[in-house]
């Protein structure tokens, strides 16, 4: 019985915790604040008083334990409290985050107790720390655990303990007519264990502090989706918000790409956080020079281009990574928007720039909704189990799709597709996908190559196409089950809604193209050949079929059993992929362009008076643009562009390399 008590905590809801973000509150924009010994009392006022004068209203601070508790295990917090009083002088709102004592070398900081004693070290740790700085004016919240999500470190006892007494309690799934399977049990816990953990630690401060709010930034979010179940991290938290370091977090596109990876990240969050406001925590201020795997300097341009994306997908605000360099550390002398004699860098002056444009116009920015498109490109927390168990066996780097990470390759391949065209989209995990609405019609939902649907999902993917909704399908999507159980034997289970059964998957080539349509599409690795039963012929290969529409119930099924979201992303051909499905997108009636647009994207927020858009162009030509979906709007000023980018006429728009521009449409 202890173990249903110990583990039950997490689904009781928080009880007196107070948000500062709702959804009328101000963007804010921040930077990072790096407290360490050595820093004079001037430097700290000096930072302070650098964001007000430039507009930033927000900054985090790493608590550490080591910079307040000396070997004598005395405490003395006079280090931080310069900080927290140049924040009430200045009226720069300050997120505390806790920083347990670790070793000199980690850069991300604690994630897990290592046993018991640690456990209880920890414990001292937020007492101390939180009853202190509770009653600084300044505080804004606090941040339990910095990028929580890793892998988990199962060979520490607490950890180990954890996992034993969760699988006491929690039941192995059932075996389907005797055939073995795989059973996940590490990558179930982990599910549950983040947010069993985050949560206790959470309690652990609202036991001193029930007023601030509670705020965490999950990293690597397209290597890592797997870990993340934001439905039980939505119950204890107050805000939702992330890391989105180019250098660290983007391996899965390149430089010019970059923009198009933050707008991915910001969708992500926000589906995520879902009825919870989100900001971004962490966006790259500066240089790396030996941390990270790629080394980048953000330009100017890219700063305004990040900033005005997260701003465009919603978010209440970000804080850059970091004002001022470090001293000494992993990241010695790196990721700064100051130079080494803190004066500001053309990045912090960019960023500034829009700071105090987004202040100038704070009722307009603080009633901002994202502009919800119906269209969702969805991942599966599944497939990417399977796809990890299965090709750790293999060594095949040449092809995407037999290497971890494949199956978030071909979702973010339509994703990326879908931007160039100007769409807003929802990308994120099915489990926070709505199935309980009673009309989807013109609603589309997409599962490019989600290798593995959970049996709980199949009556939700039927409900949604039976209530009017339009699903996409391509790849070896539905192939298993959640438990690496082959579906296409025998009986498939989703041939009613598919309209058909897959003969066989063959292997062709890295890159081939199939004709859909009378579109020629690259397409990666394997075809699938299909048995039609209700659905019609679309694409055919040596007189074989290879892609069917179903029309079922009020809604319609697109199934092309071969890769195509991941061929787009390889080859980088995205164009044609839109083109069969044109028709489909444009029911939504999204805001969008009239014409694919190589390297360009677009971000559109609600406001109280009409719409916001957000248009960056990473293409090296200048483009014009066709908008369409405005038509109820006029444009009624620019409110950012950095290149000289201007409005032509009531749906045209001229945009040059490298620049973001901001549109303010009031209704007519």
């Amino acid at each position: 019985m202890k173990y249903i008590f110990l583990f039950s905590i997490l689904f009781l809801p928080l009880s007196g915790a107070f948000s500062q973000f709702n959804e009328n509150s101000p963007v804010m924009v921040g930077a990072e604040i790096l407290i360490e010994p050595g820093q004079s009392p001037e430097d700290v006022e000096h930072w302070f008083r650098l964001l007000k004068e430039n507009g930033f209203k927000i900054t985090r601070l790493r608590m550490f334990e080591d910079y307040m508790k000396d070997e004598y295990g005395n405490w003395d917090f006079s280090l931080f409290d310069r900080a927290f009083k140049a924040g009430d002088k200045y009226g720069i709102k300050i997120l505390g985050n806790l920083f347990p004592a670790t070793s000199f070398d980690d850069i991300g900081g604690f994630k897990f107790p290592r046993d018991e004693k640690h456990w209880n070290e920890i414990r001292e740790y937020i007492a101390k720390t939180v009853t202190h700085f509770k009653d600084y004016e300044s505080l804004f919240g606090w941040v339990p655990v910095n990028e929580p999500g890793a892998p988990l470190p199962w060979n520490q006892s607490y950890t180990k303990n954890k996992f034993e007494e969760w699988k006491a309690i929690t039941p192995l799934p059932a075996t389907t007519n005797g055939i073995r399977h795989f059973t996940f049990d590490r990558e179930k816990f982990t599910l549950f264990y983040h947010p069993w953990f985050l949560r206790i630690m959470t309690e652990e401060i609202q036991k001193y502090d029930t007023e601030h709010a509670i705020h965490l930034n999950p990293a690597e979010i397209f290597l890592q989706a797997e870990m993340y179940e934001f439905a039980d991290w939505r119950k204890f938290l107050t805000s939702l918000g992330g890391s989105a370091h180019a250098g660290w977090h983007f391996s899965y596109f390149i430089r010019e790409q970059f923009a198009m990876a933050m707008s991915a990240n910001a969708d992500f969050l926000r589906s995520g956080a879902k009825n919870l406001p989100w900001f971004m925590t962490e966006i790259q201020g500066g240089n790396n020079t030996y941390s990270a795997h790629t080394p980048m300097c953000p330009t100017a341009e890219e700063i305004a281009q990040w900033l005005w994306i997260v701003i465009g997908s919603g978010s209440k605000g970000a804080l850059f990574w970091c004002l001022n360099p470090r001293s000494s550390g992993v990241e010695a002398g790196e990721w700064a928007m100051l130079d080494f004699q803190n004066n500001p860098s053309d990045r912090f002056i960019t960023a500034a720039k829009i700071a105090q444009l987004v202040n100038d116009n704070e009722k307009l920015f603080s009633s901002t909704k994202y502009v919800n498109p119906n269209i969702n490109v969805l991942y599966v927390k599944e497939s990417m189990w399977v796809e990890e168990k299965l090709s750790r066996y293999i060594s095949d780097k040449q092809n995407d799709a037999r290497q971890k990470g494949g199956v978030i390759k071909s979702a973010l391949g339509y994703f990326e597709a879908l931007s160039q065209h100007g769409y807003n989209l929802n990308f994120g995990d099915i489990n926070d996908f709505d199935f309980d609405a009673e009309d989807y019609l013109n609603h589309i939902v997409i599962l490019s190559h989600q290798i593995s649907i959970p049996s709980k999902h199949w009556s939700n993917l039927d409900n949604f196409v039976k209530r009017g909704g339009t699903l996409i399908v391509d790849g070896l999507t539905g192939f298993y089950n959640e438990n690496a159980v082959c579906l296409m034997n025998n009986d498939f289970p989703l041939k009613n809604l598919f309209g058909g059964e897959v003969s066989e998957f063959k292997h062709v080539d890295k890159l081939f193209d199939l004709d859909v349509s009378g579109q020629k599409l690259k397409t990666h690795l394997w075809q699938g050949t299909i048995i039609p039963h209700t659905g019609t012929v679309i694409s055919r290969n040596n007189n074989q079929p290879t892609g069917i529409i179903n029309n079922y119930e009020k809604g319609k099924v697109f199934w092309i059993p071969s890769p195509l979201g991941l061929g787009a992303k390889i080859s980088k051909e995205y164009e044609p992929l839109l083109s069969i499905f044109e028709q489909e997108f444009d029911n939504t009636g999204a805001f969008r362009f009239k014409k694919f647009h190589e390297g360009v994207l677009m971000k559109n927020i609600e406001t109280s008076q009409g719409v916001i858009s957000v248009l960056i162009n990473k293409n090296k030509e200048k483009q014009t643009i066709e908008l369409i979906g405005f038509e109820k709007y006029k444009p009624h000023r620019m409110l950012f562009q950095d290149k000289g980018g201007e409005i032509v006429s009531q749906n045209k728009v001229y945009i040059y390399p490298e620049e973001t521009i901001v549109i303010d449409w009031r209704k007519k």
